[in-house]
């Protein structure tokens, strides 16, 4: 069964920068399109950023300017660069594939955007 694992969370200020990293214990990063997701508390899980297998990205108008999505298919991993965040970017965030079936959903990473 394929485990996706995230991390790179924590507090930061607005405007500050974080970068999430999302594992996955088999290689699949290059079969599908991928995506990340996040849900603020009391809300429901959006979908934020996705990158295709060919590498075409897409976002959500949220974070459009200020996120980038990327992949390393060799190792295995893909992440977010998140830069400018704003309180409104506090969720925990999730990565998986960008269309149904979904892998089962790991425990996510806590960004918390505050002064």
């Amino acid at each position: 069964q394929v485990q996706l694992v995230e991390s790179g969370g924590g507090l930061v200020q607005p405007g500050g920068s974080l970068r999430l990293s999302c594992g996955a214990s088999v290689s699949i990063f290059r079969l599908y399109s991928m995506a990340w997701y996040r849900q603020a508390p009391g809300k429901q899980r959006e979908l934020v950023a996705v990158i295709t297998s060919l590498g075409i990205t897409n976002y959500a108008d949220t974070v459009k300017g200020r996120f980038t999505i990327s992949r390393d298919n060799a190792k295995n991993m893909m992440y977010l660069q998140m830069n400018s965040l704003k309180p409104e970017d506090t969720a925990v965030y999730y990565c998986n594939k960008a269309q149904i079936p979904y892998i089962s959903w790991g425990q996510g990473t806590q960004v918390t955007v505050s002064s």
